[in-house]
């Protein structure tokens, strides 16, 4: 991950001061607005998570420090005007102090890439009584079986079902697709960088 050089950043226009917005990693939702100083900036950069100067306290805070809910940083980048911040990272847990995932409460997501963050946690903790565990431990074969009933399904009802009926057929087989991806040990993340490279 490149860093940040804050000499090179226009602080000036705000008093030492830049923007910084988050963004989540994985679902690309716009968690919050921050600001930063020199401090804050090299704090982030070393310890890996976000960091802020807090105006109303006028001190630096780092992110989750009283509730836990940390911004695990990702990578960080200027604009085209060096003076505000691009920051993406993992939230652990929500990060408006209402409890919501952003500040934001309608601020748009990559819907599958959420999808996919929770099969992730579901292989992870394996809660009982789910059908995501269950479909893990049936390992990849048996999810690999129940992808091509759902594409046959899906395909099905392109042809004789109604639109309803193929977009709840292409929803089950997106879902059975994740969980397929993450029993591989891979991602959402990984399918987009690879149709990403192919629209190139």
């Amino acid at each position: 991950m490149s860093t940040i050089d804050f000499d090179r950043l226009s602080a000036d226009k705000q008093g030492g001061l830049v923007p910084a917005i988050v963004q989540d990693a994985d679902t690309l939702r716009v968690l919050m607005l921050g600001y930063m100083d020199r401090t804050a900036l090299a704090t982030t950069q070393a310890t890996g998570q976000v960091t802020f100067f807090s105006r109303s306290r006028g001190t630096q805070w780092t992110k989750g420090e009283t509730s836990g809910h940390t911004l695990a940083l990702v990578s960080i980048q200027a604009d085209c005007d060096s003076d505000t911040l691009l920051v993406l990272a993992r939230p652990q847990g929500p990060t408006c102090h209402l409890g919501r995932a952003s500040c934001f409460p309608s601020a748009p997501a990559d819907t599958i890439a959420a999808l996919d963050a929770r099969v992730a946690a579901r292989e992870r903790e394996r809660p009982a009584d789910s059908y995501t565990t269950r479909l893990f431990e049936g390992g990849v074969r048996g999810i690999a079986q129940k992808v091509g009933e759902e594409g046959v399904e899906t395909a099905l009802a392109g042809v004789v079902q109604d639109d309803a009926a193929l977009l709840g057929e292409s929803a089950d087989l997106v879902f059975h697709l994740l969980v397929l991806l993450r029993a591989r040990g891979l991602g959402w993340a990984d399918v987009a960088r690879t149709l990403a490279m192919r629209a190139r």
